[in-house]
């Protein structure tokens, strides 16, 4: 065969291909232009029809490619019938969520349709939502016991139909997401930015409705929000989140970054307020939910988790005492199962596990005009049956913590605190270890807050309980240490900085202060330990204030109620003078016995 007559074979294949392709071509945009307004109509009629004629779906054009198996929906919005609604409520059948959806396209890849037309199953590669705006809206809605069983299922509602709906995919990207609450008295709007969804292998058949492994149809539906960031309302912190992530599948929600940093340092941020105002500057490597029941959450918004994991984290809380307290302001109902009780959310995690947590309190005492702090270091432990849920609190209504740490990043540790859940008066108890440790680690403390200096000191062991509510706190304490030695320091009001008071810190130490526990021939010294709070105090100061009484009763300093370093300093002069009279009447008597 000549090369002319080869090109002539090749020319006239390529004619004909040519010519099949526009056929295909052509009948594609025939089939498309016939198939668009019905397909237009089965997608508004089975959306209003499936949902009982709850949502109508509108958008202002669609495109079909019946080569790609591609549908395109533009300027689409699905929005709920509310006077549908209300009916649907009012015979108990109304689901406690519905949705408002706007967005500029809807796109589905790769679509069956051949196999939708002739065999009635439709199977789709992919639905992309790109840059919805989304509203879920929740109404608290009571169920029929027995609807489960009269109301039909999603696949009957669509058997007639089709035989089943096979999609692997569903993304949603970039959403704009509102959660709204209308249940509260007032309606309650949450807005997330930037929310990304995957649902990935959504099956309705005639067995799927029953798969165990699967959450509502989908093997499983997950969600990621990354880069977070914004100013609080009152202008005071910068809050960031790396990202929050979470899956049906594996039953966690993930919080990777959580940081809230005040914009103002410490003493800044006091003086913005004209009242004591708490300053946090937190730090969370990880917050980890397992075992989520998200079924329970989606249907009854009951937050219901195996453990909630938190750590790696930093906590700083700092407060001046320049400023008065809050006029009228009990921080009694921040304590920690009072403030649980709080939540509008019925809540029951089993084990919250504190890993490596670093705690840091700080106060500014304007007596010393320094800012003195006590530091936990390293705060690891589990607290157990965490929850406000009245049935679980029926079954038990105490949570028990464990906590271990290292008390100024020396001592070890040991905390347990029994929280009754129920009590109205916020009843708990506590108890607690401390193994060796070297008092002067206390002086960043004890110098700016008690005007008081640790020269030595060496403690064996201490161990206390005590019993706690709203309102005050007692127990009984042992302490057993060697080599005590204190100064008492001056004021800073003049602002000249504090001094050491020799002449009354040698007095102190010679007369007042029992440098050991046991002394030489003596049964070690215990103490009761008993502390009122007052209104400005919080759960936690209670509890480390009602030890400090113990302590100072021990050490022989005794109990001394004036919250202010200078009076203090004052009642323990007064305490020195009178311990020398006794000292001296007692010689008195002495000498007379022996004459």
């Amino acid at each position: 065969m000549t090369a002319q007559h080869r090109n002539k074979v090749w020319i006239w294949i390529g004619s004909i291909f040519g010519i099949l392709i526009l056929v295909v071509a052509f009948g594609a945009m025939f089939l498309s232009a016939r198939w668009k307004p019905i397909l237009t109509e089965k997608i508004k009629s089975g959306v209003y029809n499936g949902s009982h004629h709850l949502y109508r779906i509108d958008f202002k054009s669609i495109n079909l490619n019946i080569i790609t198996g591609s549908l395109a929906l533009r300027d689409v919005t699905l929005i709920p019938d509310t006077s549908v609604f209300d009916s649907l409520r009012k015979i108990q059948l109304a689901p406690a969520h519905t949705f408002e959806l706007k967005l500029k396209k809807l796109q589905i890849s790769r679509v069956g349709i051949l196999t939708a037309y002739f065999k009635k199953r439709i199977d789709v590669n992919e639905i992309l939502l790109q840059k919805p705006s989304i509203n879920m809206i929740f109404n608290k809605v009571t169920r029929k016991p027995d609807s489960i069983k009269d109301e039909k299922s999603l696949y009957e509602q669509i058997s007639k139909t089709f035989k089943s709906v096979h999609v692997k995919s569903i993304k949603i990207i970039d959403a704009d997401f509102d959660y709204i609450n209308k249940t509260a008295a007032k309606k309650i709007k949450n807005s997330i930015k930037h929310l990304d969804i995957n649902i990935n292998d959504f099956l309705l058949d005639s067995l799927s409705g029953n798969d165990t492994t699967r959450f509502y149809y989908t093997k499983d539906a997950s969600f990621q929000i990354a880069g977070y960031k914004s100013i609080t309302k009152d202008k005071m912190y910068s809050m960031k989140v790396d990202t929050i992530k979470g899956s049906t599948a594996s039953k966690k929600i993930t919080v990777k970054g959580f940081k809230l940093t005040p914009l103002y340092d410490e003493l800044t941020f006091a003086r913005k307020y004209k009242i004591q105002k708490d300053r946090y500057n937190l730090s969370f490597d990880k917050i980890e939910f397992n075992g989520v029941d998200f079924i329970g959450l989606n249907t009854d918004q009951k937050l219901h988790a195996k453990s909630l994991r938190i750590g790696p984290a930093n906590v700083e809380v700092f407060m001046s005492r320049e400023s008065p307290p809050p006029p009228g302001l009990d921080k009694g109902r921040n304590y920690p199962h009072m403030a649980l009780k709080r939540l509008n959310m019925p809540t029951l995690i089993d084990t919250v596990k504190l890993r490596n947590i670093n705690v840091r309190y700080a106060e500014f005492n304007p007596a010393s005009k320094k800012i003195g702090s006590v530091d936990f270091k390293a705060l690891t432990g589990n607290i157990l049956n965490v929850t406000n849920d009245s049935l679980q609190l029926r079954k038990k209504n105490h949570a028990l913590a464990d906590l271990n740490a290292l008390l100024m990043g020396a001592g070890k540790l040991n905390v347990k605190i029994d929280f009754n859940l129920t009590d109205n008066n916020g009843a708990f108890t506590y108890s607690g270890k401390l193994g060796k440790f070297d008092l002067k680690n206390l002086n960043p403390l004890s110098k700016a807050l008690g005007l008081i200096e640790i020269e030595s000191g060496d403690v064996q062991h201490i161990d206390f309980s005590a019993n706690g509510n709203l309102r005050a706190a007692s127990g009984k304490i042992n302490m057993l240490y060697t080599n005590l030695k204190v100064k008492l320091l001056s004021d800073n009001i003049d602002g000249e900085g504090t001094k050491e008071k020799g002449f009354l810190s040698f007095l102190a130490n010679a007369i007042l202060v029992k440098n050991e526990n046991p002394q030489k021939g003596e049964a070690p010294r215990t103490a009761g330990m008993a502390n009122t709070r007052i209104n400005s105090a919080s759960f936690f100061n209670l509890m480390w204030k009602t030890v400090f009484v113990g302590i100072k009763d021990i050490v022989g300093v005794g109990v001394v109620p004036e919250k202010n370093p200078v009076k203090q300093q004052k009642v323990i002069a007064k305490k020195i003078r009178e311990q020398k009279r006794a000292d001296r009447k007692a010689a008195r008597k002495a000498r007379r016995e022996k004459n």
